[in-house]
């Protein structure tokens, strides 16, 4: 049954995300397709939380593998992406978050074995646990609309206006839109990393120093990113550099001592 909903979601993921780029590139309005969209994003999102439940939660406790974390990130992604695309324009956002799903699943299917063990938590470090998630959903979003503003701006600078471009809202539009989501972002890794601080026995032990020092650096470069949006009006490749420079060391932060621990050393 496990298999079943996660195939079904990756089918149903990749659907969603085929409509939209294809929609996209004629230029077509997402209006028409919305409901039926978020219809079967729903679904899918319904059918990875089953997956990711089922995962997750054993023998008490939490399997926080490698995979299993990059599923539960991916679900979080594809879920704060879509209800925001209800409120926002930002439904071509949803093209690369849906693939991502999808591709994580694929993964948690390919490999489902964990080198990590079954661990229980209290609900201190549930909570910074959880915050750390969504700290780094969010900045995933704001990575991939960082990279959608650098394509738009790059082809409007080349006069290429048709097609997936076309369909984009306003540049102006695009870049509040990203600094909104980075706002949220930031808020959310304040809070992961003071829990940490508060809740975690030793927030600089061996295995967490690693995401310590990463996830440290990378709230300096969003906190001078949003400093110089706010005094010096920082705006276009500035932007977009700065949030992709931030995503790296955040990606550093949460999956490189993991992906070391678990998938090279353990092998």
């Amino acid at each position: 049954m496990t298999t079943f909903l996660a195939l079904a979601a990756i089918l149903l993921y990749l659907g969603s995300a085929t409509v939209m780029t294809l929609r996209a590139v004629r230029g077509e309005s997402y209006a028409a397709v919305k409901t039926p969209l978020v219809a079967v994003a729903s679904i899918a999102l319904l059918c990875h939380a089953a997956v990711n439940s089922k995962l997750l939660f054993v023998a008490g406790g939490l399997d926080l593998g490698f995979f299993n974390v990059a599923s539960a990130i991916a679900w979080f992604i594809a879920l704060i992406g879509l209800v925001s695309s209800v409120r926002a324009p930002i439904d071509k956002l949803l093209i690369p978050v849906d693939t991502v799903a999808a591709l994580a699943l694929g993964c948690l299917l390919l490999f489902p074995g964990s080198a990590a063990t079954a661990s229980v938590f209290g609900p201190g470090v549930a909570t910074h646990i959880l915050l750390s998630i969504l700290a780094y959903s969010v900045m995933t979003l704001a990575a991939c609309q960082a990279v959608i503003l650098g394509l738009q701006n790059h082809e409007l600078k080349a006069r290429h206006i048709k097609g997936l471009i076309n369909a984009l809202p306003p540049l102006q539009t695009m870049e509040h839109l990203l600094f909104e989501i980075l706002w949220v972002g930031m808020a959310l890794l304040t809070l992961s990393i003071l829990t940490g601080i508060v809740f975690l026995d030793d927030f600089f032990a061996q295995h967490l120093a690693h995401k310590t020092f990463f996830a440290i650096i990378a709230w300096f470069i969003f906190a001078m990113l949003l400093w110089g949006r706010h005094q010096l009006g920082w705006r276009g490749q500035v932007a977009i550099r700065w949030t992709l420079g931030g995503f790296a060391v955040l990606m550093l932060a949460y999956f490189g001592s993991k992906f070391v621990l678990e998938m090279v050393l353990h092998r």
